[in-house]
């Protein structure tokens, strides 16, 4: 089955080198690797043209499109291409050869696993075994350890190293752009399961994911998409609960202000208070410059 590899890129060009160095490490000739540079700064892209030129694909965008639209730049390509499989993997992560191998051999003997994933780790600490569903409950890591070669079956698998066969993305079009950031996955897996694929982690694999290399970038932005995108994920999937969820969210989202406010954390309330105030009206997207008063574009 051949693979492509997809490694998004926004402001980090040192982990994105980092981050195909390691997949260079394990991957076939048969593979490609494409590095998706979402309109980082001139700088960043300039040191990761230079350091992996000749190596990879690039594909450039000219503006942030968020996890959603950039990553869709690269299933385009990958599906244009006719590779099998496609693997999304977070630039502050690494997976090894052999865990790869594992999940592409799930694939090839479940026709109907859409998409499938390993655990993932920072150092020795688990930070998740797939996800239950987001538009229910904030906290929706599985946090449970699985046996070496258990298959568990989940609503979702985290986007930061999921393989996905092509197939299923040819059948349901590709991440939702509307989300801009953080629960496109989860929203990719509910549609294939619809349409009759599973979702699922593999025991015994591993990703690492070493998350603060990416808590600074995303501390203002991380509540109000997470958040707000509650309410997106909800009128798509649970709208026979609309009014039920919807009040559950806006709870949620008015304890994390009220916390903010406690701790004199202005971004983070106004961030909360903003992503209510959007999940209702419908305003969905990239919305990092209101958010950030222009801070983060």
């Amino acid at each position: 089955m051949s693979l492509a590899i997809l490694i998004l890129n926004w402001n980090r060009a040192e982990d994105s080198i980092h981050c195909v160095r390691s997949v260079q490490a394990w991957c076939q000739s048969v593979d490609t690797i494409w590095v998706i540079d979402n309109n980082s700064a001139p700088a960043d892209r300039a040191k990761l043209q230079e350091a992996l030129k000749d190596e990879v694909t690039f594909i450039f965008s000219i503006k942030n499109l968020g996890f959603a639209g950039g990553n869709n730049l690269g299933l385009q390509a990958a599906l244009a291409a006719e590779h099998d499989t496609i693997l999304l993997l977070n630039n502050d992560a690494t997976v090894a050869g052999t865990a790869v191998s594992k999940l592409l051999s799930q694939l090839k003997s479940n026709p109907q696993l859409g998409m499938v994933g390993p655990e993932l780790w920072d150092g020795d600490q688990l930070l998740s075994a797939g996800g239950s569903d987001i538009g229910l409950a904030l906290g929706t890591h599985h946090q449970k350890p699985l046996a070496d070669g258990e298959l568990r079956e989940v609503a979702y698998v985290p986007g930061t190293c999921i393989l996905i066969r092509t197939a299923v993305l040819q059948k349901i079009g590709l991440l939702d752009e509307a989300y801009f950031f953080g629960g496109e996955v989860a929203d990719l897996c509910a549609r294939a399961r619809q349409a009759g694929f599973r979702a699922a982690v593999l025991g015994g694999t591993r990703a690492q994911h070493q998350v603060e290399r990416s808590a600074g970038q995303r501390h203002q932005l991380h509540i109000y998409y997470v958040l707000r995108n509650r309410f997106l994920y909800v009128q798509k999937f649970h709208a026979g609960q609309r009014l039920r969820l919807f009040l559950y969210w806006s709870l949620t989202s008015g304890r994390i202000w009220l916390e903010a406010l406690l701790h004199r954390n202005w971004p983070r309330a106004r961030a909360a208070a903003l992503a209510c105030w959007d999940g209702w009206n419908g305003r969905f997207g990239g919305q990092n410059a209101r958010v950030t008063r222009g801070k983060i574009l």
